[in-house]
């Protein structure tokens, strides 16, 4: 897919933005205004699954469609009249956690453990004694336990011992492809999330004797060399340049995880300005530049600015729910789509229209996947309150309301931690494309939600890092004042908030507690979740 944004002369200077997602890959070019001038995207086949519970995608398939995103791109700008010596700089966001096992050539050794991917390694190598007794004392062991089997190394490690042993290097996605542009094992300080033995507080890798070295089976010579936001990776190589045309020698910036990214392209610079995010993963951050864990144990993640963090709340797989209900119960609206010529998720927001604010008495808890602590690892989804009145028009608007609860509990227990007071609240993600969902979450939160000015905004946030790394801004509160922009906003409706106030406090806010004796019986007689 190839779309025309903008034009512009040819005095410009101008950032490429690469964004490979869970969705698609996209080659992005920003000015300096922040403006998207041109875009390619290229949609990629999220993951392949030889059993229940897994998702994988080959390495080289990623670099395949990274490549072909650049390569649709040029001829765009041949009719902009843009030449590639205006390009300045480019910068790379990724999707987060899907990590990658190369030999010493640099050649992948099995598909990328994608994000989604759900097994575990129930068997693990005991660590010394001294620490499962100090784990154990403070009351941390089955979460170490739980840290340790959910990490993709020791799944290798013990299920495919002849691949670990070859791997030389083990690095999240981001770090392939700047391995694939540079030649160089490096990648950005705030791609580090995941099961890794990284200093999230200290944003390095774990000092040698740190208990997480005896956790997994990874060496400290596996991994690549972290590089802050703004620095640069390295130089775009020959073989990269014949592969994807960008021109040799131009510098690669460290930019960051997608997530990092559109916090920052939504502007949200302080903790009084929230970023929202309605993608798969459906997120809630602030930006600070001290270190603090909203929950205990649950790390506040590096932001896409140096020495700053980002205090995230994740709902899993948030509007993966809604790709889910529309798989499941909207062939009606895609066949007639599909007939009509329009976008589909035009018919879907009719469907929000149709049901009032609460859906009736319709409450949905988010909780397709398990969590750690929010919520535990026992949680389940659950909608209660179904009567004769209801339809699927009903269940889809629950899903986006439970979404809104989910993100909202997030925006308090910042407000509480941080003791500070959120102003302004920046909604991104494919969802905010929805000026139905827009105005729920507006309602929901009680508060004016707005959209930025652009919907790449993690490619914004990465080429904001470009735009400061090769010296065209001096900092990032000025390349993001000029950069970032506020868009379409959406004021509460007096009626719909107070019903979303009562509902949340009333209803949603009890559901958990109230169910969880019932989750941990299920889990008991089905054994899933585990």
């Amino acid at each position: 897919m190839l779309k025309k944004i903008n034009n512009q002369s040819n005095e410009e200077k101008y950032l490429l933005a690469l964004d490979n997602g869970t969705q698609s890959v996209r080659a992005l070019l920003f000015d300096l205004n922040g403006h998207l001038v041109a875009k390619s995207k290229v949609d990629i086949e999220p993951y392949f699954s030889k059993k229940p519970g897994w998702a994988e995608q080959d390495p080289d398939y990623y670099w395949q469609m990274l490549a072909k995103s650049c390569n649709n791109l040029w001829p765009e700008l041949e009719l902009l009249k843009i030449k590639k010596s205006q390009i300045k700089g480019v910068s790379l966001t990724c999707q987060r956690a899907t990590v990658v096992n190369l030999d010493k050539k640099g050649r992948p050794l099995r598909p990328a453990f994608v994000w989604l991917d759900q097994r575990e390694q129930s068997k693990l190598d005991k660590m010394s004694w001294y620490w499962r007794v100090l784990f154990t004392l403070i009351g941390e062991r089955k979460n170490i336990y739980y840290f340790r089997s959910q990490a993709e190394a020791s799944w290798i490690k013990h299920q495919q011992p002849e691949i670990w042993e070859k791997t030389d290097k083990f690095m999240f996605l981001s770090g392939f492809h700047s391995f694939k542009l540079t030649g160089k094992y490096v990648d950005s300080i705030s791609s580090q999330v995941g099961y890794f033995p990284f200093d999230f507080k200290h944003h390095t890798w774990a000092k040698p004797l740190a208990w997480i070295w005896q956790a997994l089976p990874i060496k400290k010579e596996m991994l690549p060399e972290l590089i802050p936001c703004g620095s640069e990776l390295g130089r775009i190589s020959q073989m990269a340049a014949n592969d994807t045309g960008i021109p040799v020698g131009l510098p690669l910036i460290s930019a960051g995880s997608d997530k990092a990214c559109e916090v920052l392209g939504s502007g949200c610079l302080t903790p009084q300005t929230a970023s929202l995010s309605y993608g798969t993963t459906a997120t809630f951050n602030i930006t600070n530049s001290h270190y603090v864990e909203a929950v205990n144990g649950l790390p506040a993640y590096p932001a896409a600015i140096p020495n700053n963090y980002n205090i995230e709340f994740i709902v899993q797989r948030g509007y993966w729910m809604v790709s889910w209900f529309k798989r499941e119960f909207g062939l009606k609206e895609q066949q007639i789509a599909e007939e009509e010529g329009i976008i589909v998720e035009s018919l879907f927001d009719d469907l929000l229209k149709q049901v009032p604010a609460g859906s009736m008495g319709l409450v949905l808890q988010p909780y397709w996947n398990p969590g750690l602590r929010i919520p535990g690892p026992e949680a389940k989804g659950a909608m209660i309150g179904f009567g004769d009145v209801h339809t699927r028009a009903h269940i889809y608007r629950s899903i986006i309301e439970g979404i809104g609860f989910a993100l909202r509990e997030g925006k308090e227990l910042s407000e509480k931690k941080y003791k500070v007071k959120i102003t302004k609240l920046m909604v991104s993600g494919g969802g905010s494309q929805s000026d139905q969902a827009m105005q729920i979450t507006a309602d929901i939160f009680g508060m004016p939600v707005q959209r930025p000015h652009t919907f790449e905004t993690s490619g914004l946030g990465a080429a904001i890092n470009a735009a400061v790394g090769v010296g065209l801004y001096d900092d990032y509160e000025s390349a993001v004042a000029k950069m970032s922009h506020g868009g379409d906003v959406f004021t509460p409706i007096e009626e719909n908030k107070k019903i979303y106030n009562e509902l949340y406090l009333d209803v949603y806010k009890k559901m958990y507690s109230k169910l969880r004796p019932l989750y941990k019986s299920i889990c008991k007689i089905t054994g899933y979740p585990k």
